[in-house]
C-alpha cells in the first residue's frame, strides 16, 4: 500500500486541491445554478471567502509565540459541565467556550469578506444570504484543502476517501448553513431603516424604544446592531455545537442537526420580504 512518503508533497497538494473543490462546485451549482448573470460577483465573493481564512490561520499560528491567546489553553481552567441531560450528554464548559470563540472568528471573517466586496450589490435580504453562502464556500474550500493535506501527510492519500465524503456532504453544508443564517440577519441590518419603521408601526421592539427614550440611542442604529449581534451569536453557536459534536464523537447528532439547519435556511430563503427591494441602509440616514 502506498504511504504518505511515497507521494511528493506537490502532488499531494494538487490532489487535495481537486478534492477540496469538488464539493464546492457541487454545492455552488445547487445554490446558484439560476444566477448566471452574477458570475463576476460570485467569483469576487468566493475569493473573499478564501481570504477570510487568514485571520483564523494567523490566530492559530500566533499560539506558538503567545500561548495565552490559545482559547483551548485558557479554557482548561474551567472545570464545569455546562449542559447535561440526565447524565447522558455532558458538554464541558471549556469545550463550548473554545468552539464559540473559534466560531465567532470564522463567522466574522466570512461576513467581513462580504462587506468588503459589496459595492451596492445587495438590493434584497436574499442577496445578503446568497453572498454569505458564497463566502462560506470559499472558506470551506481552503479548509478542505488544509484538512485533506494534513491527512495525506500523516496517513497517506489513500486514506482520504472517508474524510472526503464526510466533508463534502456534512462539513461544507455546515458552513453554508451557518453563514446563510448569518446572512439573513446581515440583510435585515442592511435595510434596518425601512424594516424598523415597518415593524415599529406594528408596536414591536419595546426595548429599543425604551433605550431611545431614556438613553437617547438612535432606534434604527440599535435595531441594526441588534440584528448583527443576533445573527453572529446564532451562527457562532450553531458552529460551536457542530464542532462539539465532532470533538465529542457524537456523529449521530450531525444529520438531524444539519437537517434542522436546512429547514431554517430554506425557510429564510422563502420569506417573501427577502425579495423586497428596500434600497441601501446608510447610517447617516438613520432616523431618531
Amino acid at each position: 500500500m502506498e504511504s504518505a512518503e511515497q507521494i511528493p508533497k506537490f502532488t499531494a497538494m494538487i490532489i487535495c486541491t481537486v478534492l477540496g473543490f469538488i464539493p464546492i462546485l457541487i454545492w455552488g451549482y445547487i445554490f446558484f445554478r439560476k444566477h448566471h448573470e452574477y458570475k463576476k460577483v460570485i467569483l469576487i465573493t468566493f475569493i473573499g471567502g478564501i481570504v477570510s481564512v487568514t485571520p483564523l490561520l494567523v490566530y492559530k499560528y500566533l499560539w506558538q509565540f503567545f500561548p495565552w491567546i490559545n482559547a483551548f489553553l485558557w479554557t482548561r481552567s474551567i472545570n464545569t459541565d455546562l449542559l447535561g441531560l440526565s447524565g447522558f450528554i455532558l458538554i464541558p464548559l471549556p469545550v463550548l467556550v473554545t468552539f464559540m470563540v473559534v466560531g465567532i472568528i470564522e463567522e466574522v471573517s466570512k461576513v467581513l469578506s462580504v462587506r468588503l466586496v459589496d459595492n451596492g450589490i445587495i438590493k434584497h435580504i436574499d442577496d445578503a444570504i446568497s453572498l454569505c453562502i458564497i463566502a462560506a464556500l470559499g472558506f470551506a474550500f481552503i479548509e478542505n484543502i488544509i484538512y485533506f493535506y494534513n491527512i495525506s501527510q500523516i496517513r497517506g492519500v489513500h486514506q482520504l476517501a472517508g474524510p472526503f465524503i464526510f466533508r463534502s456532504i456534512f462539513s461544507t453544508f455546515a458552513h453554508i448553513m451557518f453563514s446563510g443564517i448569518f446572512g439573513y440577519f446581515l440583510g435585515v441590518a442592511y435595510f434596518a431603516d425601512p424594516i424598523y419603521q415597518e415593524e415599529s408601526r406594528k408596536n414591536q421592539h419595546h426595548i429599543i424604544k425604551w433605550l431611545h427614550k431614556h438613553l437617547h440611542f438612535k432606534k434604527v442604529v440599535l435595531f441594526r446592531d441588534e440584528k448583527i449581534l443576533e445573527g453572529l451569536l446564532i451562527a457562532s453557536g450553531l458552529h460551536a455545537f457542530f464542532n462539539i459534536f465532532l470533538e465529542m464523537g457524537w456523529t449521530y447528532l450531525i444529520i438531524p442537526f444539519l437537517f434542522m439547519g436546512y429547514l431554517i435556511l430554506n425557510y429564510l430563503f422563502k420569506k417573501k420580504e427577502n425579495l423586497k427591494n428596500y434600497g441601501r441602509f446608510l447610517p447617516e440616514r438613520a432616523k431618531d
